[in-house]
């Protein structure tokens, strides 16, 4: 398609001939050309891409600067905006820990943490020291990002996990605190996980293999060099991943092997006998799920055993966790999503949501009394933050709403009293008054209320004008969170209306409203987003033509779909980092996340049906010659979630078939991956790309208030 403007010709990919049959079906992909045959290879080393890949997607990033010139200056008071909502010199509420209490910081200016631990009363001076300056990390890469920090249970090591070349292969370092020197010793091909024996002697990791997947867990002694490392467990089944984490206790590290959301296989290792074999609790079982956390001689276990689709919390012994010994000690309730639990010493708390609401419960172990704690406003979000400390009374959690910044609170569990220890501040000022939060349910297709979250200015008149941005996910069992976000205050202030569609594929409504959005069911997710577009319409919050859809990855499949099968309802579809191309990459098991995730979309490979289903709805595959709404597709260049192809052969062939005049463009980030850059500051750039679009494409005469 030619552009709009008629000084302006966007890139015009090579048709190239690549056919392909799966169970007799002919799939036909003439921008194959553009996945890189070495793509493992240019993740790691993103100079090794292909020149003529490499020239196309220039091309595709100098031709999008082109289009959006006329908001030059906007995308840079937005970007000031964005920035002015942060405040620079801030840091997190310290976590305790023994003598010491551990956080981060940030200084003006700065793009990165710097982690940061003081003593406490009767620790070893008052002096800060500082563990990992980023800042100063930053100065000597192109990209950095820590993926996962943790010192030993004494206090003597700290170990970094790092990504230096945008792949999230993680390099790990530890350092002597007494000395504050480096080990010489460095973990490669790290995934991120990792915890410390009890004696601090010995650090157990993950890495990846060549195809982007954490499959081994090994552990390295301290001061011995890692070809002396022992594999301690090994994954063979592509379809799971694995997991490092270290109960509350203390006592023990949990490996867990996992697909995306319906089984899992717990082992543990004592870490005060680190090179003992890890322990089984319960051998894997195709739709179980399950995970641990050890009080005494006994454990807590999270499932869904037996039906529990909405899990329950079983207690059994920790000799002998045989699940035909299994004794229900939280009950079943459907519709009641149990979404984590956090043991203390004399607590279980958990994490429920229910009617799309979370609601923290406490439960003292010694009574069985139970407290809760809630909140009144129509929408809002709860998280809790798990410390260092078992035997405590205190639980930190954390509350915002779309209109409230994030407080930090610490809860006493016997007093039942509320501290707040932090509240997000917005520097450049932010009245939670002057706007409305609502929380609505759009009917779809079938009859399913479809939670919606609402936001905008208070005296903004509900008369079908504005125009309004869309956010939808809708996969994993990912729920969007009614939270605060400061930046889509930069739209919301200019007069858009944000919204949230809690579309199933989600665990909004429970573990069934994720079913319900998966697999066979999956076109329920593109449905119920339709509805809300509809039901927003309906409701006068804004009119067809004047929605900007968004979404993020696995949402990017919504965004696609929704384009194809609705385009008369948006403006426009922002995509970032968009999975789109389903069915090609389901098919083609060198790709991290292919195997894991058949059980999310289907298995194209080995199951005819499956690959129909999938062909039915993907957004690259389902492409016809109509009118499609503006589109910005953008993408990471050494992105191993959704590799940059995919928005790149997306937008090719949209542009390929579109026969309206609206322009589709395509922006890979040629120093990033799936997260986008990685400095707090130069992320915003990217939102300011998004948000800029947005407003151009929905104000008719490019008048934006500044």
């Amino acid at each position: 398609m030619k552009s709009s403007n008629p000084n302006l010709f966007p890139p015009s990919a090579d048709r190239r001939k690549d056919v392909s049959f799966r169970f007799e079906q002919k799939f036909v992909d003439p921008y194959a050309w553009l996945r890189d045959p070495d793509w493992q290879l240019v993740m790691q080393k993103p100079e090794k891409l292909k020149k003529d890949i490499r020239a196309h997607l220039q091309a595709e990033n100098a031709y999008t600067e082109k289009i959006v010139a006329p908001i030059t200056d906007l995308r840079t008071i937005l970007f000031q905006a964005l920035q002015a909502r942060i405040e620079e010199e801030t840091s997190t509420v310290p976590i305790p820990d023994g003598n010491w209490a551990y956080y981060e910081r940030f200084i003006s200016g700065g793009q990165h943490p710097i982690f940061c631990r003081r003593p406490l009363k009767g620790g070893n001076g008052e002096k800060e020291q500082v563990l990992l300056d980023v800042n100063e990390q930053a100065k000597k890469e192109k990209f950095v990002s820590v993926g996962s920090t943790r010192h030993s249970p004494d206090h003597r090591f700290y170990a970094t996990a790092m990504d230096r070349n945008v792949s999230e292969f993680y390099q790990i370092t530890i350092k002597n605190l007494d000395t504050n020197e480096l080990l010489p010793t460095r973990l490669e091909n790290a995934q991120g996980d990792m915890e410390f024996s009890a004696d601090g002697q010995m650090l157990f990791y993950t890495v990846l293999d060549q195809n982007h997947r954490p499959t081994k867990v090994l552990r390295h002694s301290l001061g011995v060099g890692r070809d002396k490392n022992a594999v301690v467990y090994e994954e063979l089944d592509t379809s799971f991943f694995i997991h490092l984490d270290k109960t509350e206790s203390g006592r023990f590290i949990t490996i867990t092997s996992r697909d995306h959301a319906e089984t899992t296989e717990v082992r543990l290792i004592d870490t005060k006998k680190p090179t003992m074999q890890p322990r089984l609790i319960s051998g894997r079982k195709k739709g179980v799920n399950y995970d641990a956390h050890d009080f005494g001689d006994q454990l807590f276990i999270l499932t869904n055993i037996d039906g529990a689709v909405d899990f329950k919390v079983i207690k059994t012994s920790l000799l002998d966790p045989d699940p035909n010994k299994w004794k229900e000690y939280i009950n079943h309730k459907e519709g009641r999503l149990i979404r984590s639990i956090i043991l203390f010493e004399n607590y279980l708390v958990r994490l429920e949501r229910e009617h799309a609401l979370p609601k923290i419960v406490i439960r003292d172990l010694s009574t069985g009394k139970e407290q809760f704690i809630t909140f009144d406003e129509e929408a809002y979000d709860l998280a809790l933050q798990k410390g260092y400390e078992f035997k405590t009374k205190i639980l930190r959690f954390s509350y915002s709403s779309p209109t409230v910044p994030k407080q930090i609170y610490d809860y006493n569990l016997a007093t039942k009293e509320r501290l707040l220890r932090k509240e997000q501040v917005i520097p450049c000022g932010h009245n939670p008054e002057d706007y409305l939060c609502r929380r609505l349910f759009a009917t779809s297709h079938d009859g399913e209320k479809i939670p919606v979250t609402i936001l905008h200015k208070k005296d903004l008149p509900l008369n079908g004008k504005a125009p309004l941005l869309l956010y939808g996910y809708g996969s994993y069992g990912y729920s969007m969170p009614a939270n605060f976000s400061a930046n889509v205050y930069s739209l919301v202030d200019r007069g858009m209306v944000y919204a949230i569609a809690h579309v199933r594929g989600g665990t909004e409504n429970g573990f069934n409203w994720y079913l319900s959005g998966k697999l066979k069911q999956k076109k329920n997710t593109f449905f119920d987003f339709i509805a809300t577009a509809e039901y927003l319409i309906k409701k006068r919050y804004t009119k067809s033509g004047h929605i900007v859809a968004q979404g993020r990855s696995a949402g990017g499949m919504l965004m696609g779909a929704a384009a194809n099968l609705r385009p008369d309802l948006f403006r426009g579809i922002i995509a970032e980092v968009p999975f789109v191309d389903g069915v090609i990459t389901m098919s083609d098991e060198t790709l991290p996340l292919t195997p894991p995730e058949w059980d999310e979309w289907g298995d194209p490979i080995h199951k005819e049906d499956d690959l129909k289903f999938m062909a039915s709805y993907c957004p690259y595959t389902n492409i016809t010659n109509q009118a499609y709404p503006f589109v910005l597709a953008t993408g990471g260049l050494t992105d191993p979630r959704v590799t940059y192809w995919e928005p790149a052969k997306w937008v090719a062939k949209l542009r390929h078939h579109n026969t309206g005049k609206n322009e589709v463009i395509c922006w890979i980030n040629m120093d990033a991956g799936h997260g986008g850059a990685s400095g707090r500051f130069d992320r915003l750039k990217e939102t300011a790309l998004s948000y800029g679009f947005a407003l151009m494409i929905t104000d008719k005469n490019g008048e934006h208030k500044t």
